[in-house]
């Protein structure tokens, strides 16, 4: 007890050892900018996400405000992992030497790409078989990103986790574009025109993701093999993540606060059994 004990308090007391590039790339202004605005930015939306939805008081509504406040939530936490220094690692890809990746992102996406999708879903009067089918594939998505991530022993293995990841992305979009416009379409009126509204940002938004990877630090680094091409690479995602997220979130909650009667329990069109139609 007395070796475990002591074992505890030395993790405890320990302080985060960074590598000295991954020092190099928190002590850039550009690159270290991307994370702390983020955190500012999802602090604020939290705070003020949390205060409009304070009186909602339907089941149904307070799932899809739960979801759509989880968005920020898990994005402070995430982006302060990478603030500092945490989930930034130092990986050493053949044929391109020692690449700074900031890997924490995936956790970002990980986590709260789902509770975009579940809101979404909800909000269409999806199914849980069709919320469940693109929250499932979305998390593949995510996670055979971070795969890429990792692989180190060749650069064309990274490409093909690559591929997969995209291959999995399809199938997230499929629903988006097919099956959840179809469902939607039974909604009223101003149900329709905010989902239309926001499937459309999700959509566009989301395309940009797997492009800033192709091109930016991780990919065919176009922008740059230092840490200024790391910094833009990283504001690009970060500038993705303001509309993808936050923007999203905002219009989400603004609609829901009011409880509009559609959105209700009880006002679905009866696809959110547990089987489809």
């Amino acid at each position: 007890m007395n070796v475990l004990h002591s074992l505890a308090g030395a993790i405890a007391t320990a302080p985060l050892q960074l590598e000295p590039p991954v020092r190099e790339a928190l002590s850039n202004p550009l690159l270290s900018s991307s994370l702390w605005v983020m955190i500012a930015l999802m602090g604020v939306a939290l705070v003020a996400f949390v205060y409009m939805g304070r009186d909602v008081e339907d089941s149904r509504v307070r799932l899809m405000l739960v979801a759509t406040i989880g968005i920020p939530a898990v994005s402070i936490s995430s982006y302060f992992g990478l603030a500092s220094g945490l989930t930034i690692g130092v990986f050493d890809v053949a044929g391109r030497g020692d690449v700074v990746t900031l890997w924490g992102r995936y956790l970002t996406w990980t986590f709260s790409t789902p509770l975009i999708l579940l809101a979404l879903g909800l909000l269409a009067g999806s199914s849980p078989t069709k919320i469940g089918t693109a929250i499932v594939f979305d998390v593949l998505m995510c996670v055979t990103g971070l795969a890429a991530v990792f692989t180190t022993r060749a650069v064309w293995m990274r490409w093909f986790w690559f591929l997969l990841s995209s291959a999995f992305f399809v199938v997230v979009l499929y629903v988006l574009l097919v099956e959840w416009p179809q469902d939607a379409a039974e909604q009223s009126s101003d149900v329709q025109g905010l989902f239309d509204t926001l499937r459309t940002l999700t959509i566009v938004l989301w395309v940009g993701y797997p492009v800033v990877w192709a091109l930016g630090s991780e990919g065919l680094v176009l922008f740059g093999s230092g840490v200024t091409g790391l910094a833009i690479t990283s504001w690009l995602y970060s500038l993705l993540d303001v509309g993808a997220k936050f923007v999203f979130a905002f219009l989400l909650v603004r609609f829901l606060a009011n409880e509009p009667e559609s959105t209700r329990s009880g006002a679905t069109t009866g696809r959110t059994t547990m089987a489809d139609d």
